[in-house]
């Protein structure tokens, strides 16, 4: 494999990456409150605090699916590498939310690191043979996308598309 196929690979898993987390915040400033339906349906588990919390809806995990399906066709990848990534990638997010209310935390609080690498790690590590990925790339895609959330995430505040700074 040349080092122009794995940097093509590198560019485009971390832009599966960016619409997976993406598509969920701008589908909820389109559609607002519509269809917003929780993933847990309101669950408390015993410790007192939600399984996930309101932010986390099956409108936000549908639209990161099927935007990145889109976005894996377009990059060349078969539509099914889409769906398991966007799957994937959902289910990491749902994971880190679970731990940190666990933690006590409240939703969509900070938790830096924390809140991308289950995200990040979990699709590229279970399809880094689809994606063409080596380890190295894997390390090197977690760090970017971290970076790519600390520096946009505070953009998209100030524009409105976000309700946090982080």
């Amino acid at each position: 494999m040349t080092s122009s196929v794995c940097f093509y690979c590198i560019i485009h898993t971390t832009l599966l990456l960016v619409i997976a987390n993406g598509a969920p915040i701008l589908i909820n400033n389109v559609l607002g409150k519509r269809w917003a339906w929780p993933v847990d349906n309101h669950l408390k588990l015993p410790d007192g605090h939600r399984l996930f919390g309101n932010t986390k809806t099956w409108r936000g995990c549908c639209s990161a699916i099927i935007f990145t399906i889109l976005a894996a066709v377009l990059s060349g990848f078969p539509a099914l590498t889409g769906l398991f990534f966007g799957s994937l990638t959902m289910i990491g997010d749902l994971l880190a939310s679970f731990i940190k209310r666990r933690m006590g935390r409240t939703e969509s609080s900070r938790a830096r690191g924390f809140d991308t690498v289950p995200e990040s790690l979990l699709p590229i590590l279970l399809l880094k043979t689809p994606l063409a990925l080596r380890f190295s790339d894997i390390i090197l895609i977690v760090f970017v996308f971290f970076i790519i959330e600390e520096l946009i995430s505070p953009i998209l505040y100030r524009l409105h598309i976000r309700k946090q700074p982080f």
